[in-house]
């Protein structure tokens, strides 16, 4: 089954001169641009794509990676404002809209913010939204002490930093658990200390055996200058 924006292993069905046709199921054949279509691939073939709507609402594929796939979060750039919303460079051709709608405060060109991805229902589109508390906390958190986790770092506070756990929790790693500089937007591995009735969970980057984790991107980026980026929380 196909998931709309979501990586797919989908077969070749047809060659044509601008592009192939993927096995969509139910969605029929879907086009992958000539521009995406990787060398000496043939009928039969499997191929990894990214299957989204493109600017005519059609579904396509491509062989490129999104910033975020939908039930994702992550820190994306306001490209452009419009009467329907704001755009949001998410690494593809065709840019992310948050309509209005989903704006916690109204989005400005050139700022980050984190954005969650969905499908909406109603227009039958892949769009954002900064509303973060809708999309957090709808299942109860079930994890072991210790256990690894992705983390996320939506919001600094005088306790420490709140972090998105796992693309559906809230999260907090205390200042006493903070050894390296983070930044907004900044992934990392975290382990789990507790889990507390409200749901939120308590959060470490050291693990049980007392090493820090902390991938070199984000070592790097937590040095960079933030560049102006303003930080909206729900």
């Amino acid at each position: 089954m196909v998931k709309i924006g979501k990586n797919n292993n989908l077969k070749v069905v047809k060659t044509v001169d601008f592009g192939v046709y993927l096995d969509g199921g139910e969605y029929g054949e879907i086009l992958m641009p000539q521009k995406y279509v990787p060398e000496n691939i043939s009928e039969g073939d499997e191929v990894d794509v990214f299957v989204y709507f493109d600017s005519e609402d059609r579904i396509v594929a491509t062989t490129e990676r999104p910033l975020i796939e939908v039930g994702e979060f992550g820190l994306l750039t306001a490209v452009s404002t419009t009467k329907f919303g704001a755009f949001m460079d998410w690494g593809l051709l065709k840019d992310l809209l948050v309509p209005f709608r989903e704006q916690y405060k109204p989005i400005r060109v050139g700022d980050r913010y984190i954005v969650y991805a969905y499908f909406d229902n109603e227009s039958k589109r892949i769009v954002g939204s900064t509303k973060l508390n809708k999309f957090l906390g709808n299942k109860i958190p079930k994890y072991e002490i210790g256990e690894s986790v992705e983390l996320l770092v939506a919001d600094k506070t005088d306790l420490g930093v709140k972090v998105i756990v796992d693309n559906m929790f809230w999260g907090m790693i205390f200042n006493n658990d903070l050894f390296d500089p983070v930044r907004y937007g900044d992934r990392m591995q975290g382990f789990v200390k507790n889990v507390r009735d409200d749901g939120k969970i308590d959060v470490t980057i050291r693990s049980k055996g007392g090493d820090r984790v902390f991938s070199l991107v984000d070592r790097i980026t937590g040095y960079l200058k933030d560049n102006g980026g303003r930080m909206y929380l729900t």
